[in-house]
């Protein structure tokens, strides 16, 4: 505590407790905080190698599980199945109704991209159903959840949901994304 002298009774306090101290003689050196480092017998110098340089490792690489909707490996039941009811709110839409492959997937990763920063955990996805009259369903319907697998699109999420039919039904999902850390 700079600036404070000290009261009377502390310092009285203070030589009760230093009473027969005496103090180091002066040739006497604290010792050093690190023992000093052991010299390499001269023999073991020739032999001993360069040393290298510490290189990083990147870290390893994780695979995680694919999503697909009704399976949610990183979350908990009774979120998943928040989910799956369309229970949780929806911050955000993206329909890419009307676009093409590439454009598609160029809109979807810089959705999820905005989604990401602004740590939004819920959104919408709606693909369509495919052509009306036809059997196949729709190309962007099957495409969509093959690039929420790709990277980096697959470390932002937790989970895909089918949406419920006011929100799209099977031409929509939610998606959940992971918190922001």
């Amino acid at each position: 505590m700079a600036g404070r002298h000290p009261k009377s009774e502390e310092r009285a306090l203070w030589r009760a407790a230093m009473r027969g101290v005496a103090p180091l003689p002066k040739h006497i050196v604290a010792p050093p905080t690190e023992p000093p480092a052991v010299a390499d017998p001269p023999a073991k110098l020739a032999k001993a190698k360069p040393a290298r340089r510490a290189v990083p490792r990147p870290p390893p690489i994780v695979k995680l599980p694919d999503l697909a909707p009704g399976i949610a490996p990183g979350v908990d039941r009774r979120n998943a199945e928040r989910l799956r009811r369309g229970e949780r709110k929806i911050e955000a839409r993206l329909d890419l109704h009307g676009m093409t492959q590439d454009e598609a997937h160029r809109a979807l990763n810089a959705f999820l991209d905005r989604a990401e920063r602004a740590c939004w955990r819920c959104v919408l996805v709606i693909t369509g159903k495919g052509r009306p009259g036809t059997s196949a369903a729709g190309v962007l319907r099957d495409a969509v959840p093959r690039w929420l697998n790709e990277a980096p699109n697959r470390a932002r999420l937790l989970a895909i949901a089918a949406a419920q039919p006011r929100d799209g039904g099977a031409g929509a999902m939610y998606l959940l994304l992971r918190r922001k850390r």
